[in-house]
């Protein structure tokens, strides 16, 4: 039996976009009898700089999730820091929904006494923020840095890998050095392709959050896990057909 697993991106990309999502989970990682499927949203933000982008999103995810047990899906797995939809679909599904902010973060406590997140641009700080501050660690995160440049949803790092992975090992070592980090988080499933390099030159774990929100999904599915409906329960009332209207992004 082959469980699928749903992955969704939170924003609208190109379908060569989705294969550069889908390439952070490479064929070794993914444990025999799974099988992911990449998605986007249809509609909504496109960079998750603000609340009002992040609400978008939210709104988007699940209508792309929403359906996902009925489909036949095992999981679903934000592929975002911003952790997009990640209540409401576990308010509306039954089974596992995961996403790489709260699990990385959690998995980064367990590694570590303080961990850093290095990321693009000052305009998602408040993402790990707000996910620390919900999970209860904000005592455990050392810091929040950034390099300055704004996030590419079509083309990820490419192209910008000599000066993007330099900037993020600066940040890195500066996190571990002076905020007293003794792991970094990779602050976007966006910046997967530079975690080889720093998990090379860094003397800390380094946790790549898709691959991790991924491999929990696998657990959860494998030990017949999932969250609590008492803590996420389902609505009285669904209301799947509810942004139907709204056109596909171009």
């Amino acid at each position: 039996m082959t469980h699928r697993v749903l992955n969704i991106v939170p924003v609208p990309v190109p379908p060569e976009a989705l294969d550069a999502f889908a390439a952070q989970i490479p064929p070794a990682v993914v444990h025999p009898g799974f099988e992911n499927v990449f998605v986007s949203a249809r509609a909504g933000g496109t960079t998750l700089d603000s609340a009002y982008e992040t609400t978008l999103a939210d709104a988007f995810v699940l209508d792309a999730g929403c359906r996902a047990e009925e489909q036949g899906y095992a999981a679903v797995c934000v592929n975002s820091m911003s952790d997009s939809a990640l209540a409401a679909l576990r308010s509306r599904l039954s089974i596992p929904v995961v996403a790489p902010s709260q699990t990385s973060m959690l998995l980064a406590a367990l590694l570590g006494k303080k961990f850093s997140v290095v990321t693009m641009w000052p305009q998602w700080h408040e993402l790990y923020h707000k996910a620390a501050r919900e999970h209860g660690l904000t005592a455990r995160l050392a810091s929040v840095r950034d390099i300055g440049v704004p996030p590419d949803t079509a083309e990820l790092l490419a192209g910008k890998e000599d000066f993007v992975f330099a900037a993020l090992e600066r940040e890195a070592r500066t996190a571990i050095d002076e905020d007293g980090a003794d792991v970094i988080l990779l602050g976007s499933t966006t910046m997967h392709q530079s975690h080889a390099h720093l998990e090379r030159v860094l003397e800390v774990p380094v946790i790549n959050p898709g691959v991790v929100a991924y491999k929990m999904c696998e657990l959860l599915v494998q030990t017949g896990l999932s969250h609590s409906k008492r803590a996420y329960p389902a609505p009285a009332r669904v209301q799947d057909d509810l942004l139907a209207a709204v056109a596909v992004a171009r």
